[in-house]
């Protein structure tokens, strides 16, 4: 998964500077001085509004790969896995307590005693939590 959303995210950043670049290379309708006059649209062959030329339809095309991959990395980033059916049947986690290290000294500013500490640690290992132990009393 983490190999199909790198690929997107490099999809993604080349055709964003792929319309950066294109946008930054075409002129607008109004870059001629003829343009101005009316005569900026005598030599198009579909009237007054032109065809597409090359540059413009890759932006379109880069644009629509950009859309895509975004909606793509939205999607996969909202993706959560769920649990499998053997995980549902397995009893449930030990406590972080029963799992954390015992520390082995306690500084000299705290009025805890090391042998207090390693006896509650111990009490917790002891009495694993089942299911309906949870709520304490």
């Amino acid at each position: 998964m983490l190999y199909l959303k790198t690929l997107i995210i490099v999809v993604q950043l080349l055709s964003a500077l792929g319309v950066i670049g294109l946008v930054l290379l075409q002129h607008g309708k109004g870059a001629d001085m003829g343009a101005a006059f009316g005569s900026g649209a005598s030599g198009s062959l579909f009237g007054a509004s032109g065809s597409a030329n090359f540059l413009s339809r890759t932006t379109g095309v880069l644009a629509t790969v950009f859309f895509v991959s975004t909606l793509a990395l939205t999607y996969l980033g909202s993706y959560h896995a769920k649990p499998s059916a053997g995980v549902l049947g397995a009893s449930a986690p030990a406590p972080v307590v029963a799992s954390a290290p015992v520390a082995a000294s306690v500084s000299a500013a705290s009025n805890v005693s090391a042998p207090a500490v390693a006896s509650t640690a111990a009490s917790a290992a002891v009495a694993p939590s089942a299911p309906g132990n949870d709520v304490p009393k």
